[in-house]
């Protein structure tokens, strides 16, 4: 049947989200009547803390449903600012962009900085959107494989060398990482500052799981010296907060940039949610209690996964950040899980989609008695 639609090139540049699509099938396969345990999905399983929950509500009661300045309302962008400062960043709140939901940051970023055959560095194993924005902006891709060297990016300097150059506009840094869980190094991200002064290029810091770490504390890239005028800091109210349905993230970067962002952001989605906006203050300010409740749970998670598969032999990297894992697989990790969610009843994403294949991705967003009862169901399929 023929359409009138005459699909853009750029489309055809990228699939869907296949974290999402395994999502579905195991969204589908519930509604059928399957247990299914989901250990695909990258949002805590947790409520959002009820005081944010009220803080939404009373806007909503005290009428903030209409559209804010465009980059978001003077006391969360300073809320964000002073947040931002905590981390050794000097930020102002003019230097901050809110925007519904922390996709909506970076595709702002890559259609502010990329144009046709502008080169994107990315360090793998990635988050799928990375590479699929990058495409859609007309960017070439070049990749660094952490994978080798236990997915942490230190050992793996010399080969990231290798691959930026004067020709480099981008490169994506994501600590704590998706899909991986790792945190990488001051000394890692020195080594990233110093390649981008030398070959001058900018930098997005992905940080949007920096309150979910285990025993370390995380460097902000834009804090360290040089690094202030060429990083763009992504962050967001998802993961540290549980409120990944709210969409509300952030940018930050130099005055200028703002600026040039805000021409996208003001003519594609105008603004972030009122109310939800409003919420976000409360969050920044009186929730240090449920978010360190949150990662506690996430930490004794981690660690009850990494005994159970050393009890069958499978040797896993231990990332020390976000709420995921990569599981050695067959080589085939496509083939793994769909047998996973087809005869284990368990849903994985398969690690090709991260550009990482014979791995799988598990979130540990489960109760410690499904990831126990998701650990025995592999087992006793053969597929560990």
């Amino acid at each position: 049947m023929s359409t009138p639609y005459d699909y853009s090139e750029r489309i055809g540049r990228v699939e869907p989200s296949a974290t999402l699509a395994i999502s579905n099938l195991a969204a589908e396969r519930k509604a059928a009547g399957a247990d299914v345990i989901d250990l695909s999905v990258g949002e805590p399983d947790f409520d959002t803390p009820e005081t944010v929950v009220e803080a939404g509500k009373a806007a909503l009661d005290a009428g903030h449903t209409g559209y804010t300045s465009s980059n978001g309302i003077p006391e969360l962008r300073e809320a964000i600012a002073e947040k931002l400062r905590g981390n050794g960043i000097d930020a102002t709140a003019d230097e901050v962009i809110v925007t519904p939901g922390g996709k909506q940051a970076l595709y702002e970023i890559f259609g502010t900085l990329i144009d046709d055959g502008d080169e994107v560095v990315l360090l793998d194993p990635a988050w799928v959107s990375y590479e699929a924005m990058a495409k859609l902006a007309g960017g070439t891709l070049s990749r660094v494989d952490l994978a080798p060297h236990g997915f942490q990016l230190e050992p793996a300097l010399d080969e990231l060398a290798e691959v930026v150059s004067d020709d480099t506009e981008l490169l994506v840094v994501n600590s704590p990482s998706n899909p991986t869980g790792a945190v990488f190094s001051e000394a890692a991200l020195e080594g990233v500052r110093d390649l981008a002064v030398e070959h001058d290029f900018a930098v997005i810091s992905d940080e949007i799981y920096e309150r979910i770490t285990y025993g370390v504390e995380p460097t902000s890239l834009a804090s360290l010296d040089g690094m202030a005028d060429r990083t763009i800091t992504i962050n967001g109210f998802s993961k540290a907060f549980s409120m990944t349905g709210w969409r509300l993230g952030y940018l930050h970067a130099t005055e200028e940039f703002v600026g040039q962002a805000g021409k996208l952001h003001s003519h594609s989605v105008s603004c972030a949610t009122n109310f939800v906006q409003h919420a976000g203050v409360e969050a920044l300010e009186n929730t240090d209690d449920e978010v360190e409740e949150m990662r506690a749970a996430f930490e004794e998670r981690r660690d009850l996964l990494v005994d159970l598969f050393d009890e069958h032999g499978v040797d896993v990297d231990v990332g020390d950040g976000a709420f995921y894992m990569m599981l050695p697989v067959d080589d085939d990790d496509q083939a793994w899980c769909t047998a996973a969610i087809e005869e284990a009843a368990v849903a994985c994403v398969p690690g090709s989609a991260f550009n990482a294949p014979g791995y799988a991705r598990i979130s540990y967003a489960a109760s410690e008695k499904r990831l126990r009862e998701a650990v025995d169901r592999l087992v006793s399929n053969d597929l560990l």
